[in-house]
């Protein structure tokens, strides 16, 4: 007898509706919505979402992409993502957010919010009467990182970016969070894994949604794949199957999960900027290797005649770089990923 009645208080219980914005999902329901950032001092704006709330119990998985609009590869893995996911086999709850930065996609701009020039992923908490971005960001904090138990962030391949693939592994120094999210980034399946040492304090005003999110407690994993604003299959695919693989780790999904077995583990980004404007023509590729002081690229003025190398100044792996010829004094000419040992 307590066994039945057990039984049957745990279906209870996990007969909770789960609301995200607009979007209110029974157990064993897939329903699509809208999160809301109401007008402020400039426009409001509509973020789709979606809500797989599974037919069993298990945790609450918060999967988001688009803060850069048009870093499409990421994108349309989450649209496929939530067609591929069926409520019946879930066990938990699946929070998809396709398509954070609605302005950015439409209008083909780059890294930033048009509307009010911020970087939709750099403002977290957000202020709740900020500016467009700002706002955004506090709902996103308030309605999918205060609700899931954990966090896939994907990004890669911004129009202007040409990278391999890869996934970041936020390391806090707190043993259970770290063992969990070190869990998911092995899960996820990208070979190329990038420390982030995320031991200090978060930078205000430079804060990103997976940063807020391992603050918070959540144990988080980002993933990049994409290039040069394309949607190239392998791409797309990479990041599906890597979801899903930590989905299945999570034991949300059924199925075996094949952890990374040979990961190549990076310690340190170091950003090479042009010192030049000019017209950038690269030289390398991502996933070179590459040894302190060689040339990666060059700058040209607008006659075609050099203005300087671009050198690197580290050995390492090349993880990015510019994929487009514009290029101006301080951008981002490449990143190139130092070799570590394996945390």
């Amino acid at each position: 007898m307590k066994i039945i009645l057990l039984t049957v208080f745990v279906a209870a219980a996990w007969a909770a509706d789960v609301t995200v914005g607009t979007a209110t999902a029974h157990a064993g329901q897939k329903v699509t919505g809208f999160i809301q950032v109401a007008a402020g001092v400039d426009a409001g704006t509509n973020i789709p979402v979606i809500v797989i709330n599974g037919a069993n119990p298990g945790p609450k998985l918060a999967v988001v992409a688009g803060a850069h609009g048009t870093e499409y590869a990421s994108i349309i893995a989450l649209e496929k993502l939530v067609q591929a996911v069926n409520a019946a086999d879930l066990s938990g709850t699946l929070i998809v957010v396709p398509l954070i930065n609605q302005a950015s996609f439409a209008q083909k701009v780059p890294h930033l919010n048009p509307v009010d020039g911020k970087n939709m992923n750099r403002m977290y908490p957000g202020k709740a009467d900020g500016t467009q971005t700002e706002r955004a960001s506090w709902t996103l904090a308030t309605q999918v990182v205060a609700k899931c138990d954990y966090l896939i962030d994907l990004h890669g391949g911004d129009l202007d970016e040409n990278l391999r693939r890869y996934s970041y592994w936020p390391q806090t120094g707190k043993e259970q969070l770290d063992t969990k999210s070190r869990g998911m980034v092995m899960a996820f399946g990208l070979d190329h894994i990038i420390i982030q040492r995320n031991q200090d304090p978060a930078v205000p005003g430079a804060t990103s949604i997976s940063r807020f999110a391992v603050d918070s407690g959540k144990p988080t994993v980002i993933a990049e794949a994409g290039h040069a604003g394309t949607t190239d299959a392998a791409d797309i695919d990479a990041l599906v199957l890597g979801c899903e693989s930590v989905m299945r780790h999570l034991k949300m999904l059924q199925g075996k999960v094949t952890p990374v077995e040979h990961a190549v583990w990076i310690g340190q980004l170091t950003t090479v900027r042009s010192e030049q404007d000019g017209i950038f023509y690269p030289l390398v590729v991502p996933e070179a290797y590459v040894e302190q002081g060689m040339v990666i690229g060059y700058v040209t003025d607008y006659f075609g005649n050099k203005l300087a190398d671009i050198t690197t100044p580290i050995s390492g792996v090349v993880t990015y770089i510019c994929s487009v010829p514009s290029m101006r004094k301080g951008d981002t000419a490449a990143n190139i990923g130092e070799i570590a040992r394996a945390p």
